[in-house]
């Protein structure tokens, strides 16, 4: 009797023993079962992405320092070995030529470039602000997070099709309160809002072009004083708190009003997230648009 209970402890440690084998065997790249990913999101929309699909199961690092301009960023030798080291990178190329450059000299363990499922428009990046255009975006992140943690694949899944609700959510308020401003001239002081534009039949110029800090010259200037005057505009935007002077003083020239609308290239206000930025942005633009011809 004795040996037999000895034989039958042996066999039961040794079941356990297969099943904590075949646990570890199904932690992703070297993760402890149920430990959150650890993600590198390049600037905030697709940290806000990566946060909506992966949830708890995910831990995002922003490579973006808070209240950093996203186009200058530059990162430390610190900072390339974290992406060299990551399981996951998300981010867009062309936006950031330190990011873009980081991936190319490292092997992380997998990429998702946003470009390629945000369909971008020559030369203008902004495409998070086209939210159907981020929903495309949290599919494909959602693809990836599931590779890399398969046991979750199902969970990331809910969780961009949580992010699309929301998403075409906001698409659908803001085809609803722009409908009545189709063909309005939306004038700001950096080009970032053509897939906006785009979207919901407005007419963007750019009083300075796509560079976000430049200023304009006199004889566009005039050429934007021209514009203001043919299309009734009653708002001039701007973005950045570097060029609010010239858009302000543009704006006192042709008696018109200078607005900030944010472009959520970075998260300004720690209380407030994508959603609740697109839906100020909303009541900004209904406000300050010719919405009645």
């Amino acid at each position: 009797m004795r040996i037999a209970a000895a034989a039958i402890a042996v066999s039961l440690l040794a079941i356990a023993s297969c099943g904590t084998n075949a646990q570890e065997e199904t932690a992703p790249d070297g993760q402890e079962e149920n430990e959150a990913l650890p993600v590198l999101a390049s600037f905030y929309p697709l940290q806000y992405v990566v946060e909506e699909v992966g949830g708890p199961a995910v831990e995002v690092t922003n490579l973006t320092p808070p209240g950093s301009e996203p186009h200058h960023l530059e990162l430390a030798p610190a900072t390339v070995q974290q992406v060299d080291d990551a399981p996951l990178v998300v981010y867009l190329s062309g936006l950031q030529p330190a990011v873009d450059d980081a991936i190319a000299a490292t092997d992380p363990q997998r990429v998702v470039d946003a470009a390629e499922a945000a369909d971008l428009l020559e030369a203008d990046p902004h495409f998070w602000l086209d939210p159907l255009r981020l929903a495309a975006v949290g599919d494909q992140v959602a693809a990836a997070l599931g590779q890399a943690d398969p046991e979750r694949a199902a969970d990331f899944d809910d969780g961009a099709q949580r992010l699309r609700d929301t998403l075409e959510g906001i698409d659908a308020d803001y085809a609803a309160e722009l409908a009545r401003c189709e063909g309005a001239t939306l004038v700001s002081n950096h080009e970032s809002y053509g897939y906006l534009a785009d979207r919901y039949g407005l007419e963007q110029v750019g009083i300075a072009g796509i560079d976000p800090e430049a200023e304009p010259s006199p004889a566009r200037v005039r050429e934007i004083g021209q514009v203001i005057a043919a299309h009734n505009v009653g708002t001039v935007f701007y973005d950045e708190p570097t060029t609010a002077h010239f858009v302000k003083a543009l704006a006192e020239e042709f008696d018109v009003n200078a607005v900030h609308l944010d472009p959520l290239e970075m998260q300004l206000d720690a209380e407030r997230d994508y959603s609740d930025v697109m839906r100020a942005n909303l009541e900004t633009l209904t406000d300050g648009l010719n919405c009645d011809g």
